[in-house]
């Protein structure tokens, strides 16, 4: 059951992006398309996977100034847990093979989403620089998985520079998504899955500082995000 559960998420993706590519046909590159259609899938995933998905301080996301949004990076499942948490005007960064999974690539480029080249650094310098740029002249935030690799459950990964280079430049803050471990074990006999709790976190700002601070502030962020990845993989899951 917890087979055809996932099978049959992972089907729906395609499909929603198939209708989300009308929409972006119909208003190409607005930010918002990606906030629609990451709405879409997550939930439609989370309902068809039976998942809960139990979350604190939301209250916390900024929603009317841009910000830089990391999270924890463990399992493609991710799409589904995190997908509809963008507020208005959020684009995501993403590596450039995204662009040849059917719909789904078609899409992510239309949302005006940012693709980057992992083996071309300078390529990928030049695109955070362009991503401050439009943070602070087109209001944009952006959601990047800094760890830029699944963990599959381990511990937080070391981070790259990209996400804080860029929200210095842009003095915008850094807004911090944590996600506790996924419990391998289906609960219950229709195979629905253990909760996965999320947690976001007060806004670190970046006014003030610049590009010799970012190391500070990388090791600031990670030992947050850490101690609060911990907690939550600490709770009963009964007090989540």
């Amino acid at each position: 059951m917890r087979f055809m559960r996932a099978l049959l998420a992972w089907l729906s993706v395609p499909f929603l992006c198939f209708l989300g590519f009308f929409l972006c046909l119909a208003r190409p590159f607005n930010p918002d398309n990606t906030r629609i259609l990451g709405a879409m899938v997550a939930r439609t995933g989370r309902r068809v996977l039976g998942l809960t998905r139990p979350l604190d301080g939301y209250e916390n996301m900024p929603q009317n100034r841009p910000t830089v949004i990391i999270a924890n990076h463990q399992h493609n499942d991710d799409l589904f847990l995190m997908g509809d948490l963008l507020p208005k005007r959020t684009v995501a960064v993403g590596k450039a093979s995204l662009r040849w999974i059917p719909f789904f690539g078609q899409v992510f480029w239309l949302g005006g989403n940012i693709l980057i080249d992992r083996t071309r650094s300078s390529r990928a310098v030049a695109v955070i620089r362009t991503t401050a740029e439009a943070m602070t002249r087109e209001r944009k935030s952006i959601w990047i998985f800094p760890e830029g690799t699944r963990s599959h459950g381990s511990d937080l990964q070391s981070f790259k520079k990209g996400a804080f280079h860029a929200a210095v430049a842009a003095g915008a803050p850094i807004t911090m998504v944590c996600a506790g471990a996924y419990r391998s074990q289906s609960s219950g006999v229709l195979g629905r899955r253990k909760p996965v709790p999320l947690r976001i976190l007060p806004p670190v700002e970046t006014r003030h500082l610049t590009a010799d601070d970012v190391p500070e502030l990388m090791k600031r962020c990670h030992a947050q995000m850490s101690e609060a990845i911990r907690e939550l993989a600490a709770a009963p899951a009964d007090s989540r």
